[in-house]
């Protein structure tokens, strides 16, 4: 690409801040005033992925966590990594520095193609979800069969869009972080002269230089969004945006001797640093569209629908196994260090999932019980291309002391690229929200899922198909002792598509049969004076067990029972003293897979205990200077099915500052942050994904940005 385009969007922001402040002080000479910034708490009070429609989080019976553009903005945050670790209960799961984002709620890891959603629909999760044309984020912790039909038990992830403002809107924020990442972004809303008609602008670009030494690269995005009040009861909108990221990926590290955590590595190694290695390109885009129409006073009909289109060429010097020493340690590296180096190569990727959905949402009364009834119907598809990939064993490197391998021959290439797996997935749902009493609701719904998967197998064998249906109940009771508490009960049903053997397997990219989930959760909410915020739940999930056995088959046997327990808490302890905190307690077992060796023992990757704290002061001395620290802590976690090796324990603490002013007729808020104060060494995601992966969290990183609101 054109280096001169590559930073469009941080020219542009740099840009509109200089020449809005020339403006500002050649018409008015003004004196820097202060000014008050930010948002008191880290989470907001509504969200739309606990059902059919924006809800209050108090109200509804579940564990949800929405998180809102000016809390991202206030805490620098460019991305689900950086959001999802002020919540406990969210977890890396093979969350590779210049790959997907990839994480798991509950114990339980998501789904690349379903737990991630936009505005309600299902979105590849392949690359970095872009933020900056995002209102919020929202977690769904727990099953979600109901409102999202397919999705693994842990939850969902829901991204919602910005839309058009009513007063115009003109912000631009540039930022500096770890090694010389630089980063741009504007953000421009409001409505033409027919105010009718509304618009969201947002475009940003990122020169990458991660703390993973040599795992650099860049990004680009844009995106608009348009709204049309075509009549008082009839609204139009329609978003669209474009991605492109190209990154040199930092794969994680093994086991020494298959046995063994490596010592006396560092967080900033590239395992993946060759002469001949090239970034990992993707390229998405969305569009979607949603109208709305007021049927009556208490009665409304949606339409909308959504299409994603996806492209990755995915480049490693990967890194697996050695073979320099004895018989080899496949997975593991050697004694000494080395470990096998292989060009991997699978070029020309696709996914494109699109969906439909129609629901009417409608408030009446049968007598004493008053009734919000939700009735739809909703179609997507999915549709997936890849060719065979090339493993080609190319030498060997060392942790210690990195070697170069031979270069790659360029005559290797993917093998033809064609559709290889389609999903279609057809569904009805009902819910009844049911005021009994003033202080007794019921919620109850239904979802019926026919779901059909068509997948290549072999040239002899060619395609095989599967057609399933399912019937996913969702029941909660919520009470109300007193007007700012609720406690609540409910029993849920998922479903989620089989997991998919992974690469070097018996029966790679085998597809296993879909199956489902359960769980039931109790909890209680409290909203009480000075905005203290309380929120507990107690659950249990149960699901089969999918793993590796000792075959090197991808089997599903047994179950894995995930039991928990959440808190959450945020409010202020003084006027100029804002605080939040959040924590989870999982006690996980494998079950019933009749091998002693695995039977009873922890489910890998997950901490029996992990909280997170973050407290923000305002100093009265200097009006419009905030400081905050966050700390972050993880019990240990195994790293195999069998719990012969853990990871330890770690805790993490970070501090950040603002300050905000006005600098004519400009709003300027400066930014500084440092994460991992203390610099320390630890494991943050021990992954069992292609044999077991070991990936160290972020050393001690700074990143400083000026924020401009015209």
């Amino acid at each position: 690409m054109n280096r001169h385009l590559k930073y469009t969007a941080v020219a542009y922001a740099i840009a509109q801040a200089f020449i809005a402040n020339a403006h500002a002080q050649d018409t008015t000479h003004p004196v820097a005033e202060v000014v008050v910034t930010g948002n008191r708490f880290i989470a907001v009070d509504r969200a739309s992925v606990g059902g059919f429609g924006e809800a209050s989080l108090f109200d509804t019976p579940a564990s949800i966590v929405s998180m809102g553009r000016t809390q991202m903005q206030d805490l620098s945050i460019r991305s689900t990594t950086e959001a999802v670790r002020f919540d406990a209960s969210v977890a890396d799961a093979y969350n590779a520095v210049g790959y997907a984002e990839q994480f798991s709620i509950r114990g339980f890891a998501l789904d690349n193609n379903y737990s991630y959603r936009k505005d309600g629909f299902a979105i590849p999760g392949d690359t970095q979800i872009p933020l900056e044309n995002k209102e919020r984020f929202e977690i769904l912790k727990g099953l979600a069969g109901l409102t999202a039909g397919i999705a693994t038990p842990g939850g969902i992830v829901n991204y919602v869009t910005k839309r058009p403002t009513n007063a115009p809107l003109r912000s631009a924020t540039v930022e500096v972080s770890e090694r010389g990442t630089l980063y741009g972004t504007a953000d421009l809303g409001g409505r033409f002269e027919d105010r009718r008609f509304g618009y969201r602008i947002n475009a940003a670009a990122a020169d990458l230089h991660p703390y993973v030494r040599g795992a650099n690269g860049d990004r680009q995005f844009v995106s608009a969004a348009f709204d049309w009040q075509i009549t008082p009861d009839a609204l139009l909108q329609l978003d669209m945006d474009y991605q492109r990221k190209a990154q040199i990926t930092a794969p994680g590290f093994q086991l020494i001797q298959g046995t063994t955590l490596p010592t006396g590595v560092s967080a900033k190694m590239l395992l993946n640093d060759q002469p001949w290695t090239r970034p990992v390109t993707t390229k998405d885009s969305n569009v979607g569209l949603r109208f709305e129409y007021k049927l009556a006073q208490d009665w409304t009909a949606t339409v909308s629908g959504n299409k994603h289109w996806f492209k990755r060429d995915d480049f490693t010097a990967f890194p697996y196994g050695c073979s320099n020493e004895g018989a080899g340690y496949y997975p593991g590296y050697c004694g000494n260090g080395d470990y096998d180096v292989y060009d991997y190569q699978s070029t020309g990727e696709r996914k494109s999932p699109w969906g439909v959905q129609a629901q009417v949402q409608g408030k009446f009364a049968t007598g004493a019980l008053r009734h919000a009834l939700t009735l739809g119907a909703s179609y997507s598809e999915r549709h997936d291309s890849f060719g065979d990939y090339v493993y080609d064993y190319v030498g060997y490197s060392n942790i210690w002391h990195p070697l170069a391998t031979p270069h790659v021959p360029a005559d290797r290439v993917t093998g033809p690229v064609f559709e290889r797996r389609s999903d279609e997935e057809r569904a009805v749902f009902a819910q009844d929200i049911v005021s009994l009493t003033n202080q007794l609701t019921l919620h109850a719904g239904l979802r019926h899922v026919q779901i059909k998967r068509s997948e290549f197998v072999d040239d002899a064998t060619g395609y095989v198909h599967a057609d399933d249906s399912f019937l996913l109940p969702n029941v909660g009771l919520v009470f109300s002792p007193a007007r700012d508490w609720n406690v609540y009960a409910a029993v849920s049903h998922g479903l989620q598509h089989g997991g998919i053997a992974p690469m070097q397997t018996t029966n790679e990219n085998s597809v296993l049969a879909p199956q489902r989930s359960h769980q039931v959760e109790i909890g209680a909410k409290a909203a009480l004076d000075n905005g203290l915020n309380l929120s507990a739940a107690l659950f249990q999930i149960r699901q089969g067990l999918e793993y590796t056995n000792a075959n090197n088959t991808f089997v599903r046997n047994g179950r894995e029972t995930h039991r928990g327990i959440e808190l959450t808490a945020q409010g202020r302890a003084t006027p100029a003293l804002d605080w939040s905190v959040s924590l989870m307690a999982l006690n996980t077992r494998q079950e019933g897979t009749g091998q002693a060796s695995i039977d009873g023992k922890r489910v890998t990757d997950v901490p029996a205990f992990k909280s997170t704290a973050w407290v923000q002061y305002a100093v009265a001395a200097i009006p419009g200077l905030k400081l905050d620290g966050t700390w972050q802590y993880s019990g240990k976690k195994a790293f195999d099915v069998e719990n012969t090796v853990f990871v330890p324990d770690y805790h993490v603490f970070g501090v950040g500052a603002s300050y905000g002013l006005k600098w004519g007729t400009t709003n300027v808020t400066l930014r500084a942050r440092a994460e991992n104060l203390f610099d320390k060494f630890y494991w943050r995601d021990v992954t069992p994904a292609l044999g077991g992966y070991l990936l160290p969290g972020a050393p001690r990183t700074f990143r400083a940005s000026a924020q401009f609101d015209f």
